[in-house]
């Protein structure tokens, strides 16, 4: 699993996913989560905006990153 870290409260989805490299730019992460193919703790989530925080993973062609927060 890859660990993103984040210095704010929360990482939005779709920047996530950016920050991760498991999609190559936001227009991606746009189709892809649009399209059903993320899931967040386990469900399908099509919002882009959600709001992930510690604790949290997403998930994306069997490939797993979480927000940790920068110490």
């Amino acid at each position: 699993m890859k660990s993103v870290t984040i210095t704010t409260e929360y990482v939005k989805l779709q920047d996530l996913l950016k920050l991760a490299n498991l999609v190559y730019s936001g227009g991606e992460a746009k189709e892809r989560i649009q399209g059903g193919e993320v899931m967040v703790n386990g469900e399908t989530c099509t919002q882009r905006g959600k709001k992930l925080r510690p604790g949290d993973v997403a998930q994306l062609d069997g490939q797993e990153c979480t927000p940790v927060y920068a110490h």
